[in-house]
């Protein structure tokens, strides 16, 4: 049972709160508001019966939850401007994004004379977007991302994007699980947004059947489409405590990661950039001769064989 327990409240939990839930809610929503407009066919019928829905409810959301967590992946890369995006319309969007990038910044320079709370709040605003204005994408979720996947290259030149599965093997556990839990509460936005758009797009085609109630769907659809930007909104400011937590990651996990990696961690913060660009660069492309001299200043000695006891 205490193992149940921890898979439950461990990557479990993540799935049901990020993706088994809304999508439960977006389910009801539609059953009680758009499904009484459709035809049913006649095998729904007898598989839905009147009264009876709480259960093909719960077994619909758990297995529709399960396809979004999978699909998870391109879901982000769409709110983040990277996926579907035509040229034209991503080149626009970083135009957009850096202009407003560069307003905030002066607004908070100019804000000297403004209340601590004002002042805070333009700093909170400018943390969302990367350090690196070349690494500026089309959308706010994209930047709010972005700001914390750059974080260890821009710092120390450990790209956590090439040492992702290195750096969480070698962090101390609740660095991961700080990580696991506040990426939950973004993914519960993403997972809501998406399902109100579909409930919402529904609503909208089901007008056009005869016995449709009209003033219901019509209500439906707006409401949910009102609402899409709001969590849209919830998701940047959600990632927030999750860039917390990868930072705090990159930060604590360096040195686990650099003894896993048999390396030593220069006191120099020049040559830790230096070292953790090489190692990057090592996990990307084939072995070249050249790493051995490069990495010899960093390399750790063997450990001493334990001394026999009499």
């Amino acid at each position: 049972m205490g193992d149940i327990a921890k898979g439950v409240l461990g990557g479990g939990w993540a799935l049901v709160v990020g993706w088994i839930l809304p999508t439960a809610l977006n389910l009801a929503v539609f059953l009680f508001t758009v499904a009484p407009s459709l035809h049913r066919p006649p095998f729904l019928e007898r598989l839905l019966p009147t009264g009876q829905a709480a259960l093909p409810l719960l077994v619909a959301a758990i297995l529709l939850g399960l396809v979004l967590n999978a699909l998870q992946t391109p879901l982000y890369r769409f709110l983040e401007g990277y996926a579907l995006w035509p040229t034209a319309a991503y080149e626009r969007g970083c135009r957009k994004q850096r202009a407003r990038r560069r307003r905030t910044a002066d607004r908070l320079a100019l804000a000297a004379s403004a209340s601590p709370i004002r002042r805070a709040l333009l700093s909170e605003k400018l943390s969302r977007y990367p350090a690196d204005d070349t690494q500026v994408a089309p959308t706010r979720l994209g930047n709010a991302i972005r700001r914390f996947e750059e974080y260890g290259y821009d710092r120390y030149r450990l790209d956590t994007q090439v040492l992702w599965n290195e750096l969480t093997s070698a962090a101390p556990d609740w660095t991961r699980r700080q990580i696991d839990t506040a990426r939950t509460n973004v993914d519960f936005f993403v997972a809501l947004l998406y399902g109100h758009l579909a409930v919402a797009v529904t609503a909208f085609a089901a007008l056009a059947a005869s016995d449709a109630d009209h003033m219901v769907l019509i209500a439906t659809g707006v409401s949910l489409s009102a609402l899409i930007p709001l969590w849209y909104h919830a998701s940047v400011a959600a990632t927030d405590e999750w860039a917390a937590a990868v930072r705090a990651m990159v930060n604590l996990g360096r040195k686990p990661l650099a003894e896993a990696l048999g390396l030593v961690l220069p006191k120099d913060l020049h040559d830790e950039r230096t070292m953790w660009h090489l190692v990057t660069r090592m996990s990307r492309r084939p072995y070249a001769p050249a790493a051995r001299d490069a990495f010899a200043p960093y390399r750790a000695g063997p450990t001493d064989p334990p001394t026999p006891t009499a």
